[in-house]
This record gives structure tokens, sequence and C-alpha cells, in this order.
């Protein structure tokens, strides 16, 4: 990606080695998050439960639990090349979601970047490295451990800078819907339904985030020239490297869609794609679509 001219953002706090590993000891609970889904499937299998049941938790969290205070967040090194990286991500967003809300009359509200490493308090809870890469509502951040990056390229076989950026503009796009009032709205309706229902709303939620991401890389290319040949394909393998049909026949040998809870890798592309070519928000609403 040519990011060497891009500015830096304002709104990223370093926790690494700031001693943020106490937190509350709660499940994943009121967590978006590209990595979520692993430990919630994996935790699914292991108890029996719905990984909608373990990602579903936000109100309990944001409503009964005050958010611990972390160690003071500090800026990154100046020589550590991967946090100037995700600084430099972020601003984008930063631009294009401003510019995006201020066409529609509305107003953006940045949000945080938090690097931590191993575990960090939230207000949804402890963060953990585990868990991959997330976005907490209930502070308006988003939570990496930048050894998450190590995994995407080893374990998912998706390198590249732009596949890195999308998992940073999938957590922002989450952001997104929470100020739009998706998320919430979401949330409510899971709790009146059922399981398989709340499941297909949550499919339906992240690939939206997903098809966000793609809004964004399009409005960052066309303003900036950020990406080179062949980048593109790298977004798209991440995307369909975190499908839950691939994770789920990765770690359990078989596929139940009716548990899926992000949706398929071809779902995932699809909707990454569709952001992309469009540039358009109106192309993302994916709770009105017949075809996922």
């Amino acid at each position: 990606m040519r990011l060497d001219d891009q500015r830096e953002s304002d709104n990223l706090e370093d926790r690494r080695g700031g001693g943020g590993g106490g937190g509350f000891g709660l499940p994943i609970g009121g967590r978006f998050g590209i990595g979520t889904i692993l430990i919630a499937l994996v935790g699914g299998y292991l108890l029996g439960v719905n990984p909608l049941t373990l990602l579903g938790l936000v109100d309990q969290v944001q409503h009964s639990v005050p958010q611990q205070q972390s160690a003071p967040a500090h800026r990154p090194p100046a020589d550590d090349d991967m946090a100037r990286f995700v600084s430099k991500v972020l601003a984008s967003t930063e631009d294009t979601w401003r510019e995006i809300f201020r066409t529609s009359g509305k107003q953006y509200q940045d949000p945080k970047l938090v690097l931590f490493s191993g575990a960090t308090p939230t207000a949804c809870g402890t963060g953990q490295s585990a868990m991959g890469p997330f976005y907490c509502p209930g502070d308006h951040k988003v939570y990496i451990d930048l050894s998450f990056y190590r995994d995407l390229k080893t374990r998912f076989h998706a390198p590249g800078e732009f596949a890195q950026a999308y998992v940073i503009a999938h957590e922002v796009g989450h952001h997104v819907q929470n100020l739009l009032g998706i998320s919430g709205k979401v949330e409510a309706q899971r709790r009146r339904v059922s399981e398989a229902e709340g499941n297909a709303l949550s499919v339906r939620l992240e690939l939206q985030a997903d098809c966000f991401a793609g809004v964004w890389g399009k409005h960052a290319d066309s303003m900036k020239k950020i990406l080179q040949p062949g980048e593109l394909e790298q977004a798209l393998t991440a995307a369909a490297a975190i499908g839950d049909d691939r994770l789920q026949q990765q770690s359990r040998g078989r596929i139940v869609p009716e548990s899926f809870t992000h949706g398929s890798s071809a779902q995932r592309v699809r909707w990454f794609r569709a952001g992309f070519d469009s540039g358009d928000v109106n192309q993302c609403n994916t709770f009105a679509a017949r075809r996922l």
C-alpha cells in the first residue's frame, strides 16, 4: 500500500507493556470482531453452547459493569513501523467516514484504536489476544493485538498490507453501525427471536461491516491511490479465510450453517466486493438483501 505520505491518526492508544492485563474476567460479550468468531465457535463446540450466546451479551456488559481503568496509554515509538501503518490506516478511515457522514448531513465521531498485548480492560469486559481484533460499542474503541497479523499470514494464509488494513476497516465498520444505531437495533431484535434467527441477524451485521470496509477501500483508493496491483486480492483472501464455513471445517470437520454468525467465505467476499465496487453505503443494506 502507498501510505508513505499519508498522515497518522491522533486516535491511537498504545497500551502494550503498560500493565493493562487486568479486567473483569468476563466472557466475550458486547464485542464485534473479525477474530471473535474463532473463540466463540470453539467455545460453542466444547461447551455445547451456541456461539451467539457467547457473542450476544452486549447489554448486560455495557449497563451493569463499570469500565475498569487501564494503565495510561501512550503514543507508539516513532520507529514502530507496524504501529505507524495501523495509525495511517486508521487516519484513512477517519478521512473517508468523515466525508461520507458530512455528505449525508451527519457528523462522524472518530473511534479510538487501542494496541495491546495479551489482555486489556474494556467497557465490554476483558479483551484478550485470542479473540482477535474487536470493536467495543461501550467505549467506541477498536482493540487489536498486532500479533494477530502474524496469525493472519501464517495460520489463515492471508498475507499483505491490504489484508491487514481490511481487518481495521471491518472493525471501524462496526463503529459506523454503532453510530448509525444499527447495532443497537439488531441487538434488541436478537433478544426477541430464536437462536437460529439471532444467528442470521448476526451474519447480516457482520457482512454489512465487510461491505463498509469495502466502501472505505474504494474511497481511500480514489482519493489517495493507496492500492498497488494485486492488493485488492489480499483483502478478498482475508475475507475468505475467516468465513464461518471454512473455520468450522478446520476446527470441527463439518459445517453447521445454522450456527453461522459472521457469514460464509463466499458471502464475506461478495459483500466486501459490493462495497468496494460501488463505494456506496446504500449498497450495504444486508438486512434488506434477499440473497447474502
